[in-house]
């Protein structure tokens, strides 16, 4: 004879009456089949968020394994792009008709490129820590991509100290002498004559875009092209010393505060289709200061991204 198991759930109420925004699970770990434009399937390790609200003020909770049920479904039999995360934000509501009419899921993973170095044509891989956010308020969709990539990034403030100092150490070898150009040449190419550096740091771009459901697979490599082709010096990852070399001149070609960062991305998000909106976070991790240079920034469309 089996034994009936109490289901506290459904059959008691809330001790305090009130709906609730938000309940489920957090940071569930999960492998599942990203399909991104451009780039073949892939399996990423994910740790993902599953909410839907609670708009029934006497019922004692949502059923939280069903959330995990649908997420499983879709890991082992499907692969995660824009459809089948509509199809999830709807079978969290459908399955929980009677208690929420919201719901939200995020999936947050690192997906990995192969990317060439500058000169000598070495590959290595790059991580990239990607966010993938989906709501479905009362019938509301929205879906929204996240990409952080590092850079890069020299003072030109800091370049522009050295070169003083570069100067000046230049005036003090050769004054008053007969300097020939093998001598000058001879002479730059020593310690003495690079007196002084600028101060550069590694700094990371966030990018968020809304996604509209003309796209089918993910344009996270696409994302991660328009920062990288914008800030000139993305962190890189095989280097022969040709491409250290061609790194450092990179970095003196494109010398930037953080609101050259964020204006140059900023100016290629706006030439750039197919996002209903943007928001960006430059973030220069100084090595001057102990504290970190940041520009915001959105597109600026009325009821958009706010800073």
């Amino acid at each position: 004879m089996s034994t009936l198991m109490p289901d506290i759930a459904n059959h008691t109420t809330a001790q305090t009456e009130g709906t609730l925004d938000w309940v489920g699970m957090s940071n569930i770990e999960m492998p599942m089949m990203v399909a991104s434009q451009g780039e073949n399937e892939r399996m990423v390790s994910t740790f993902i968020d599953a909410f839907v609200n609670l708009k029934e003020p006497q019922a004692k909770g949502i059923h939280m394994s069903r959330l995990y049920l649908l997420l499983d479904e879709l890991s082992t039999s499907n692969t995660l792009d824009f459809q089948s995360l509509v199809t999830l934000l709807s079978g969290f509501i459908s399955s929980h008709h009677d208690l929420s009419d919201n719901a939200k899921v995020q999936f947050r993973f690192d997906y990995h490129l192969r990317r060439k170095s500058l000169i000598s044509g070495k590959q290595g891989w790059k991580a990239y820590p990607v966010t993938l956010t989906g709501r479905l308020n009362k019938g509301k969709l929205d879906i929204e991509l996240a990409v952080d990539v590092r850079y890069s990034s020299t003072c030109p403030c800091s370049a522009a100290l050295a070169r003083q100092l570069i100067q000046k150490a230049f005036k003090e070898k050769f004054n008053g002498q007969e300097a020939d150009l093998d001598s000058i040449h001879e002479w730059l190419g020593t310690t003495e004559g690079i007196v002084a550096t600028p101060h550069s740091q590694r700094s990371v771009a966030e990018l968020k875009v809304k996604l509209n459901a003309n796209i089918s697979e993910f344009p996270i490599t696409a994302l991660v092209d328009i920062i990288e082709g914008s800030l000139k010096t993305p962190v890189q990852a095989a280097v022969k010393r040709e491409d250290e070399q061609e790194f450092a001149l990179l970095n003196g070609q494109n010398l930037m505060f953080c609101e050259d960062a964020a204006r140059r991305l900023q100016h290629a998000m706006n030439n750039t289709a197919g996002y209903d909106d943007f928001w960006l976070r430059i973030n220069h991790l100084e090595s001057l200061h102990a504290h970190d240079a940041v520009s915001i920034t959105t597109k600026g469309i009325e009821g958009g991204y706010q800073p």
